[in-house]
């Protein structure tokens, strides 16, 4: 963990420089043109002084926004200590797939979750969408590797993962969601890729649990979680208590 907060606050100067654009275009500097666009920007989003050490700055309906990891953190998300820290197997067993379902990994960095859930639906798909180009070569290295037929790398943006719309039964988010720069364009987006009925799962570290040794600006609390999901027209559905420092918290798009 110590290693991850540690690239955190050297990223803490790319954060800053999009707070400064995200400031200068809030105040109009954009150009006439754009004023009904930064006026709804401005509604969602605010910007304070004095961010979090590896916060951004910007905060969406009171929770401040964490600064991005990239691809310079690989080997931590690939690290042997994560199977027993945040026991990935039983989080892919309690989502209940099935073996045609369409699912897209979020976040999906070096596709730590993508391959855990590709042999999960073998006449389905695998969307691996992350928004750094190089972790997607990650991920297309292993499919060459490997021969994986059912896993697609896509790359996103920060407002859109650009999935076929009502094409994916489940969307799954781990440790990812506190950093989306703009995370209710992002999620009503995620919204119309589900089919009628399909689920959002965002795994999260508890914002509760104070004794955990994550900064709190990447920890979540379920009121937070709900409040955000709500916002975009996700309906919480339940939450599981199964694993050691996480939420699994499941949303479910209206039929």
């Amino acid at each position: 963990m110590t290693s991850r907060l540690a690239t955190q606050h050297a990223s803490l100067y790319r954060a800053a420089a999009r707070t400064l654009l995200a400031v200068l275009m809030w105040a109009g500097c954009a150009g006439p043109e754009n004023d009904d666009a930064s006026a709804d920007a401005a509604d969602l989003y605010e910007v304070r002084e004095q961010p979090d050490s590896v916060g951004t700055g910007r905060y969406y309906l009171g929770r401040e926004i964490a600064v991005s990891l990239d691809h310079s953190e690989a080997d931590w998300m690939e690290r042997p200590g994560r199977e027993v820290e945040e026991l990935p197997g039983r989080l892919i067993r309690v989502l209940e797939l099935s073996p045609t379902d369409v699912v897209a990994d979020i976040g999906a960095g070096t596709g730590y979750f993508t391959f855990r859930l590709s042999p999960e639906v073998p006449r389905g798909t695998v969307y691996a969408v992350d928004i750094d180009p190089e972790m997607l070569r990650l991920i297309r290295q292993r499919i060459e590797e490997t021969g994986i037929e059912n896993v697609q790398p896509l790359l996103g943006t920060e407002q859109d993962p650009g999935l076929p719309q009502e094409a994916v039964d489940l969307v799954l988010i781990v440790d990812a969601y506190h950093e989306f720069e703009y995370p209710q364009e992002m999620m009503v987006h995620i919204r119309e890729a589900l089919k009628p009925g399909g689920r959002v799962v965002l795994v999260e570290y508890r914002g509760e649990d104070a004794t955990l040794p994550v900064d709190p600006v990447h920890r979540m609390t379920e009121a937070q979680a709900r409040k955000e999901m709500d916002a975009a027209g996700l309906p919480w559905e339940k939450t599981l208590s199964v694993l050691p420092q996480q939420h699994i918290l499941v949303f479910r798009k209206p039929d």
